[in-house]
């Protein structure tokens, strides 16, 4: 079994060789996920539409 002070000590030194991101990386990071997720809103958005006025035209064909 492993002494849990001896676990808790080397989790300690693992958090301190941690590199934490820089304040520019994360406003550039959350940047391009908001622009990212903008754009694919937008793809699904314009697809929805085409599909949409595709089944409708299908849908108002009398055989």
């Amino acid at each position: 079994m492993i002494n849990p002070l001896k676990f808790i000590q080397g989790v300690k030194q693992e958090a301190f060789k941690v590199t934490w991101p820089t304040r520019k990386e994360v406003a550039i990071g959350s940047l391009m996920v908001f622009v990212l997720a903008s754009l694919a809103a937008i793809f699904f958005l314009l697809l929805d539409q085409i599909y949409k006025f595709l089944l409708d035209i299908i849908l108002t064909i009398n055989f």
